[in-house]
């Protein structure tokens, strides 16, 4: 049975290792990346473990989301990957910067723990959403054939068959436009990703932001 527990500088070796594995044209996080994190927002971040492996990952940040909109990159909501963009004084968004899931354990719900476990984190914060940019690994086969938006509308539509749009859209995120030139080293998506949403429908404006206690290193 997959579990899902915040991540722990013990953990950074195998999360570097994971992310090689499965993401072989996107560099991985260097040790200093997921230190800052662990240093800003250890909430926020997320391994799932199976038979004392770990299988996944969730890294996530909050966010002012009217800095960014539709024009953000992964390295200018980032800064480059130093998460010093995190900003839970203002920010009312949970920006997941990424999901890594070994490709060799399929089948285990893996992806659907780590999105469930942000949308918990998401409820007990009293954030207003979560957004993220998804990649468009089937893009890549029609790139010459039409714009990343006809694509995403027609696996939307049922067309087209992506596997990380349509598990987004499974887990109850709407889709919200192209990010162009959001990863430029993603081949398969040629540099795009599809903006998604998810709302938190029992965000309350009147309440605070409120930071959960995490898991023991």
């Amino acid at each position: 049975m997959v579990a899902i527990r915040n991540l722990r500088l013990a953990d950074i070796s195998a999360a570097i290792d994971l992310q090689g594995r499965v993401y072989t044209a996107i560099p991985a996080f260097r040790p200093d990346q997921f230190e800052s994190l662990l240093e800003r927002f250890p909430q926020g971040q997320f391994v799932a473990e199976l038979d004392g492996h770990i299988v996944g990952i969730a890294i996530s940040l909050v966010i002012w989301w009217d800095d960014y909109s539709l024009h953000h990159t992964w390295a200018s909501i980032t800064n480059d990957g130093q998460f010093d963009t995190h900003d839970p004084a203002r920010g009312r968004t949970l920006y997941g910067a990424e999901v890594c899931v070994d490709s060799a354990q399929r089948g285990h719900g893996i992806g659907h723990a780590l999105y469930e476990a942000r949308r918990t984190l998401c409820r007990q914060m009293n954030l207003k959403r979560i957004i993220a940019g998804g990649r468009l690994p089937g893009y890549g086969e029609y790139a010459t054939l039409m714009a990343p938006e006809e694509y995403a509308k027609r696996v939307i539509w049922g067309d087209l068959y992506d596997p990380v749009l349509r598990f987004q859209l499974d887990e109850g995120f709407d889709y919200a436009g192209i990010l162009h030139g959001y990863l430029p080293h993603d081949d398969e998506s040629v540099g795009n990703a599809s903006l998604i949403v998810w709302l938190n429908r029992h965000y309350d404006p009147a309440r605070p932001t409120l930071m959960p206690e995490r898991d023991l290193p």
